[in-house]
């Protein structure tokens, strides 16, 4: 028991911490809360269902055809919805999950309420430390690491990375040093949604696919950014462990303990809260940004 608790944490908390960083750069550049986000995660799953049943496509192609398509889809949304409401907290809330219902209802009309699935990108199973783990488990936490690492180093050792990180430090002094504030933060909301859109596509074939899917990885991911502080990318990676393990341990200790997941997730979130209120990597104060 101990050993599927290890393997299938370190999966979700991973799957987790990558939806989780794309939701906390998008709020540390642009200060936007894209209630939208897990949103993309489902149009990509869908996407794929789309081009491997109705064209025919291969299930790789499938894949980065949807990511292409769901990230220009949220560019897209951003350009024309988001962005002329940003500096307008309410309406750009209210636009976001207008955005993830559009998106919702889009699914609804073209592929109807039907459950639906999509084929594994690698078959077969291994046996990791005593646990029998699907191919397609270890494709997705190989996925996310890569994703996780190759991100840092593009934040860390990029130009385009260095004015990201100088526009969420300090939005006016970027500008000032003649960072345009306008295009880092259209490339972030495209990075945002290419991890999104990454996560759904690898994970397509682990779900079942409903119009729905989007709202329990929504809720997971602003329970772990606010857990770990809201435009923290350390804490969203903190976060993420605590709530997937949490999530995995509820499943294997406790009777019908997939019901109790998200009630034990929310629990250790806001007791965690209660001692500290701007979560665990936060800031209290904005001046202090």
């Amino acid at each position: 028991m101990l050993e599927n608790i290890l393997v299938y944490g370190l999966t979700y908390s991973g799957l987790y911490a990558m939806l989780a960083v794309g939701f906390s750069l998008v709020f540390g550049v642009a200060r936007i809360i894209n209630l939208a986000h897990t949103a993309f995660f489902m149009t990509a799953a869908y996407a794929i269902y789309s081009f491997v049943y109705l064209t025919g496509t291969p299930a790789w192609a499938a894949v980065l055809l949807s990511i292409i398509f769901t990230t220009i889809l949220g560019i897209f949304f951003y350009h024309f919805f988001i962005n002329p409401v940003r500096e307008h907290e309410t309406a750009m809330l209210i636009v976001t999950v207008a955005v993830a219902l559009c998106l919702q209802e889009l699914v609804l009309v073209f592929f109807g309420g039907y459950y639906r699935g999509v084929p594994s990108l690698i078959r077969g199973f291994v046996s990791v430390i005593g646990v029998r783990v699907s191919n397609q488990h270890l494709l997705v936490f190989g996925v996310v690491i890569i994703t996780l690492i190759l991100l840092w180093q593009l934040l860390m050792k990029t130009r385009i990375g260095i004015a990201i990180r100088a526009t969420a430090q300090d939005r006016e002094v970027a500008n000032l040093m003649g960072i345009n504030v306008s295009r880092i933060a259209t490339w972030t909301m495209g990075i945002s949604v290419f991890l999104a859109a990454l996560a759904g596509a690898v994970v397509a074939p682990l779900y079942t696919l409903s119009p729905l899917m989007w709202l329990h990885p929504l809720v997971i991911v602003l329970a772990t950014v606010i857990l770990g502080g809201l435009g923290s990318i350390k804490g969203s990676f903190v976060g993420a462990l605590i709530l997937a393990f949490s999530e995995v341990m509820v499943i294997f200790l406790v009777p019908g303990g997939q019901f109790l997941r998200i009630p034990m997730a929310m629990a250790i979130m806001v007791l965690i809260l209660i001692v500290r209120p701007e979560g665990l990597y936060g800031i209290y104060f904005e001046g202090e940004r």
